[in-house]
């Protein structure tokens, strides 16, 4: 029996982790269950994923498809993948709470605090008044009654 090529063998570990952690953040299932297949696809294989990735074949598993192989890749490249990084690293309590507020979701604070680098509640209400915030469709709400809850926060907060 051949051994496991050591890059299948930790990518394997991190998507069945991404798997774990998306699973108790009661993630869509059929995302988790992509993750948990994509690993044991890559410990089924005998080739390394970094001879798959430089003739474009990382497809050619069954249970990887182009997000995954976009991971694989970024993983390769960097020695991380940024969305492992993001679903371990928990948000501080303060910002997880502002998905009680009108319009937002966990997944949207989640977005914002990550992606677009929003740390306050300051910064919430100026990419809110900035009209970026409609742009997203994970916004469902009016900005002028996100605006006002942001507003009412900060000043619950001043002495």
């Amino acid at each position: 029996m051949s051994s496991i090529p050591h890059h299948n063998q930790q990518l394997a570990t991190i998507f069945r982790s991404m798997a774990d952690l998306l699973s108790a953040q009661r993630a869509n299932p059929y995302r988790v269950r992509a993750y948990r297949r994509a690993a044991d696809a890559l410990l089924a294989i005998d080739e390394d994923v970094t001879a798959l990735v430089e003739r474009q074949g990382l497809e050619e598993i069954d249970g990887i498809g182009a997000d995954l192989a976009k991971k694989i890749e970024e993983f390769l490249e960097t020695g991380t993948i940024r969305a492992y990084e993001e679903l371990k690293t928990p948000l501080p309590a303060e910002v997880k709470s502002w998905a009680s507020l009108p319009g937002l979701s966990e997944s949207l604070v989640t977005y914002l605090y990550f992606r677009l680098g929003i740390r306050t509640l300051d910064d919430l209400d100026q990419i809110t008044r900035s009209h970026l915030l409609r742009t997203l469709p994970s916004f469902s709400g009016s900005e002028e009654r996100l605006l006002q809850a942001i507003q009412e926060r900060i000043h619950a907060r001043e002495p």
